[in-house]
Parts: C-alpha cells; sequence; structure tokens
C-alpha cells in the first residue's frame, strides 16, 4: 500500500482494495522489510467515520508492529511459516481444502489461471494456492488494465473458488498459535477484511 493507510477519505475504493490485497500479499510471502515496517508503523489509524469494520482490527495490526522489533517480527515469521518439514502454519490453500498439498484443488487453480491468461513466474518458490499469490491475483483483478480479465466478474469467480472456502481456516490457525502475535493481529484484519470483501460480491450479486 502506498501510503498505508485505510482511513484517506479520498481514496478510491477500489484502489484501496486492491492495495491491501497488495499489502496482504507483501506480509505473507516473506518476513516484511525494514521499510514496509517503518511504513506501517507510521499508518493512520483511525477511520473518517467512527466505528467503521476494519478500524480496529487493522489498529491491532499498526500496534502489533510498533510493539515489535523488525527481527522480532522476522523470527516470528519463521517459527509460523519457516523451518524444516512441515511449517506450524501452512499459508497453502490445497493443504487447507484437502489436507495435501499440491492436491485437485491446485490443479483446478492452475486451470483458473490459465483461463485468466495468468502464469506463475518461473522464479517464484512457491506454489500458486500461496495465499500471497492469490491475494497478488485478486489486486490484479481489481488494478489491472486488461477489463476482459480485470473486472467484478472475475473477481467474485475467484475469490469464491479461490479464497473464500479456505482463508477463515488459515485465520483460525494463527490467532490460535501461540508465537503468532504480529501476525495473529494480521489473521484478525485477514478475517475482517475477507468478510468484507464476500459482503461486497453477495451484494453485487
Amino acid at each position: 500500500m502506498s501510503e498505508l493507510s485505510l482511513t484517506d477519505t479520498g481514496l478510491d475504493e477500489e484502489v484501496a482494495r486492491a492495495e491491501i490485497y497488495g499489502l496482504l500479499a507483501q506480509l505473507y510471502l516473506a518476513p516484511p522489510s525494514p521499510e514496509l515496517l517503518a511504513s506501517l508503523r507510521l499508518a493512520v489509524t483511525e477511520a473518517p467515520t467512527s466505528g467503521a469494520f476494519l478500524e480496529e482490527p487493522w489498529r491491532q495490526v499498526v500496534g502489533a508492529a510498533r510493539a515489535r522489533g523488525d527481527a522480532e517480527i522476522a523470527d516470528e515469521y519463521d517459527t509460523l511459516f519457516g523451518g524444516v518439514g512441515k511449517p506450524a502454519v501452512m499459508l497453502f490453500g490445497s493443504y487447507h481444502l484437502s489436507g495435501f498439498l499440491n492436491d485437485k484443488p491446485l490443479a483446478q487453480l492452475r486451470g483458473d489461471l490459465a483461463r485468466l491468461g495468468l502464469a506463475r513466474h518461473e522464479g517464484a518458490a512457491e506454489t500458486e494456492d500461496h495465499i500471497a499469490y492469490l491475494c497478488e491475483v485478486m489486486r490484479y483483478l481489481i488494478a489491472g488494465d486488461d477489463v476482459v480479465v480485470a473486472n467484478l466478474t472475475q473477481q467474485q469467480r475467484f475469490f469464491a473458488s479461490h479464497l473464500q472456502p479456505w482463508v477463515e481456516r488459515l485465520c483460525d490457525d494463527l490467532a490460535a498459535h501461540p508465537a503468532a502475535i504480529f501476525y495473529g493481529a494480521l489473521s484478525g484484519f485477514t478475517r475482517a477484511f475477507m468478510s468484507v470483501e464476500a459482503q461486497g460480491f453477495d451484494m453485487a450479486g
């Protein structure tokens, strides 16, 4: 997110949605850079309208970033998502949907990505069902220039097929893990944002 703020009254809603997906992609893909954390710690936390649904979850993320150092957050990322063997918390949709990595949900996702004209970068370390990759696809479907692909219908289909069925399970796993402090706060924001997205798509019909 360019300003790391959910509160600018002049910020276009679609731009804000795309930036939130982009921020989530960065935070889930790798330990956040010092520059990203510095911006996050300076982010505005008060919404223009008091009691806005994302205001408190966002405040928790910013507060958690301010309360922990860069190295602590990097260590937390490695504890949760890294290490040798099975990570403590899995960031892959296929695992949450089927119990296995590289399973049928990943094959279905790859088929849908191909129909959208999208493909994984050859140098990418993670498979396409990683939460960061899925958030980046959503960011593109919102902000991309090709209106044949980047439109509300494609957003709704992709979200309903590849994020909505499992992202809450990921948030549950993070919220329950004793080591998840910054990422525990991020899971609360992720849950709230995905709920807003689901309601928006439902209203759009």
